[in-house]
């Protein structure tokens, strides 16, 4: 795969409920489920028996029992009922087996998607209980799976941290399975279960459809090791609940897996998917998911119907597997606890809740890489849950990075009184982190848990991420202080680039136009501002002249440049402000330049570079590019940066027959060669010499505006990035300050230089 690709095609155009560990010791009575659900029945005929009238009366009131409610606003629990809430309740169950895992009871997960659409997850941890739950009379595993708000994580000690908490993820997999099938190791047998849409019974045969007994409860099935445990569920979800298109999303598994895997040590985790292939569905991997577009995954791949994951490093390894450039620094760990209390309704020997101060514990893991480059990669977790929109945990980290970065570059003289302080931005910048709590019973803002809302979070995290973050700074030892040097000197950087963007920013963007006075005199403008606008960068004042006549005035804009520009790659930030020509550019295009860059503000469609067709010009399309790459890279990422191809030749033919065109133009010798035996071929004879261009400024504007600039003819060149990794690792061997890769690379690759590629 090539990092950055010019693609030639012609003329181109714009054209969570969880096990219970609570109970006594006794069999599992069957029947005994019907109590908490299946009275959907009811219901739906208390809904359906009120006459439609204008009054408004007690009849008009209606009460959803057990798990009547999940099937009646299943939304309101698992987010939507498209493929990302089918996927909800597959977490849900998975979950539940990590938080076995993250109490030292399981060691091993498995994940398999049916051929039949159905999901299973099996883990061996302790099992669900099955004995008898004195309140309700009913086993543990009919509890779990038809009871909202039950479960063993409600303080019962069953749990020091887990991700469930509201004890209704099980249970409302099942109120919105079709059937789903339990099958508990524990005690030396095998126990089985089958619900349908929440309500216990036995199906005649496998399959959602088979005919269903409701009342069969919890059955003992046959005898296993006393040292076998674990648990297996199996659910197919109800087409009448989600919609037609909710599809498993094999890509979302492997991701979940990989990142479990990272946050929980020493955990196996085996997911499988034997849907066909054609009923599966294939996404390419997204770097919002996977977060690294250099790494490859440890094993497995979301291209491969199987995949298996175990990382015995935990977030250190997860945070130098995110990183998505060339580290800075080692990966940072930062560790600590504290301790909070809060008040919380308890159940007392009356039934009564009773509001009670407990003492909780907070533990805190943070890893932290700083890369040489822009992007910020962030992962918040707490318990091993995904918070992907943060929460309090994340405000005090980003607190207490942005308090202490700043303290540190003020001790380092780095920024001086009276300096425009970091802000959390420029902290963040090449950053990659991940931030990691447990805490027993975490207050989430709704049962999707993406939000943590324990206030006394970000407390704790901040007070954590301070005191070990300013040790980090501080430590002794020469490869700590020149590392904390670098990411000190890269933040100072980046406060400076801030300034300059917001000062560039406030004058290039194109409010009107009366506003075209501020840009660079030399441009060229167009007069309209339309998805059509173009922006030729040409190489010299002699093209320039040629190309005034040549464009379409209505929406191609040109800005000349004078030489060659910069080498960006070597220079500083200032000194690439500082340059005539760079600073143009970017002023020009009106979106900033590096982390501030805004693509939305970009005053053109397109940039297309338009340089002489000979070594020159190549080099000052290589410079452009790497000015491109380093600081406007995200019109490269959105495919809006061309390569103008001008002709090398023009044969003039002597007598053309009719409707053939006068003028045949050719790009490179062999293209010449090839056109003059083919007009030999046919007896045509041509005028010689047959004109070379030895530069753009040798066409006239009609020649020009044929070969190069008008859409209807022309031929560009779109370039675009395909491995940012490799991308940067190219550029940095070719055009940056380190000059012994680069003459071992000219060396070793001269023999086999294709001279047609560099147009000599």
């Amino acid at each position: 795969m090539t990092a950055v690709r010019a693609d030639t095609d012609g003329p181109v155009e714009s054209g969570s409920g969880r096990r219970s560990g609570t109970g006594r010791p006794g069999a599992g009575r069957p029947g005994t489920g019907r109590s908490g659900a299946g009275q959907a029945g009811r219901a739906a005929a208390s809904l359906t028996s009120v006459p439609a009238t204008d009054a408004y009366t007690a009849r008009h009131l209606s009460v959803l029992e057990g798990l009547e409610a999940v099937r009646k606003r299943p939304g309101m629990y698992i987010g939507s009922t498209d493929g990302r809430g089918l996927m909800h309740c597959l977490w849900e169950i998975f979950d539940n087996a990590v938080d076995e895992a993250l109490g030292g009871h399981c060691t091993s997960i498995d994940v398999v998607i049916h051929p039949d659409m159905s999901a299973e997850i099996r883990d061996n941890g302790r099992g669900i209980p099955v004995d008898i739950e004195p309140k309700s009379r009913l086993t543990g595993v009919e509890l779990v799976m038809t009871r909202l708000h039950a479960g063993g994580k409600f303080g019962g000690g069953s749990y020091t941290a887990s991700g469930g908490l509201h004890g209704v993820g099980a249970s409302v997999v099942n109120a919105l399975s079709a059937r789903l099938d339990v099958e508990v190791d524990r005690e030396g047998h095998e126990w089985d279960a089958s619900f349908r849409r929440g309500v216990p019974g036995e199906f005649a045969a496998p399959g959602p459809g088979a005919s269903f007994t409701r009342g069969a409860g919890l059955r003992k099935t046959r005898k296993v090791a006393r040292k076998v445990t674990g648990t297996r569920v199996r659910f197919w979800p109800d087409r009448q609940v989600f919609t037609k298109d909710a599809d498993w999303d094999f890509e979302a598994l492997v991701q979940r897996a990989r990142q479990t895997a990272y946050l929980v040590p020493g955990l196996a985790i085996r997911v499988r998917d034997d849907r066909p292939a054609a009923g599966r569905r294939s996404e390419s991997p997204t770097e919002d998911d996977a977060g690294s577009t250099g790494d490859a995954p440890r094993s497995g791949s979301v291209a491969e119907k199987e995949a298996e994951f175990r990382f015995d490093g935990g977030i250190s390894e997860f945070c130098e597997y995110l990183s998505p450039g060339e580290p800075l620094t080692d990966v940072l760990r930062l560790t600590g606890a504290g301790r909070f209390s809060e008040t919380v309704p308890v159940l007392d020997e009356q039934g009564h809740m009773t509001p009670t101060d407990v003492d909780r514990e907070l533990q805190v893991d943070v890893a932290l890489q700083w890369s040489t480059g822009y992007d910020t990669v962030t992962r918040s977790f707490v318990n091993v849950i995904a918070t992907p929109k943060g929460g309090t945990h994340v405000t005090g980290f980003e607190r207490a990075l942005v308090k202490t970065l700043n303290a540190q570059l003020r001790a380092a003289r780095l920024l001086k009184n009276g300096d425009e302080p970091a802000r959390q931005e420029d902290a963040l910048e090449g950053l990659t982190a991940v931030i990691g709590v447990r805490l027993p019973e975490p207050q989430f803002e709704g049962q999707t848990k993406e939000v943590l809302g324990t206030p006394a979070a970000s407390r704790i995290v901040s007070e954590v991420v301070s005191r070990e973050l300013e040790a980090v700074f501080e430590a002794r030892g020469r490869a700590g202080k020149q590392q904390a040097r670098a990411v000190l000197e890269k933040v100072a950087s980046a406060v400076k680039a801030r300034i300059a963007a917001r000062e560039h920013r406030d004058n290039q963007r194109r409010k009107s136009a009366l506003a075209s006075s501020a840009l660079p005199a030399k441009l060229v403008d167009c007069r309209s501002a339309d998805d059509r606008s173009e922006l030729f960068i040409v190489e010299g004042d002699s093209a320039l002249g040629t190309a005034k006549l040549a464009r379409n005035s209505e929406f191609q804009a040109l800005l000349p440049l004078r030489g060659k520009i910069l080498n960006v790659q070597k220079a500083s930030l200032s000194d690439m402000l500082k340059n005539t020509e760079c600073a143009a550019i970017i002023q020009v295009i009106g979106a900033g330049s590096g982390a501030s860059f805004d693509l939305d503000a970009a005053r053109y469609q397109r940039v297309i570079f338009m340089s002489d067709a000979d070594v020159d010009g190549a080099h000052i399309r290589t410079l452009l590019l790497t000015l491109f790459h380093r600081y406007l890279r995200p019109m490269l990422d959105a495919g809006r940066v061309f390569a103008a191809v001008p002709p090398l030749h023009r044969i003039e033919l002597s007598s053309p027959r009719k409707g053939q065109q006068k003028y045949n133009y050719t790009y490179s010798d062999s293209e010449l060669h090839r056109r003059l035996l083919e007009l030999e071929r046919r007896g045509q004879r041509w005028k010689e010499p047959i004109q070379r261009y030895k530069g753009l400024g040798e066409m006239d504007a009609g020649q020009l505006a044929e070969t190069t600039m008008d859409p209807r003819h022309r031929t560009l060149r779109r370039i675009r990035i395909e491995d940012a990794a490799a991308a940067g690792g190219i550029f940095d061997l070719l055009m940056g300050s380190d000059v012994g890769p680069r003459r071992e690379f000219i060396m070793g690759a001269a023999a086999e230089l294709d001279l047609s590629r560099i147009d000599a």
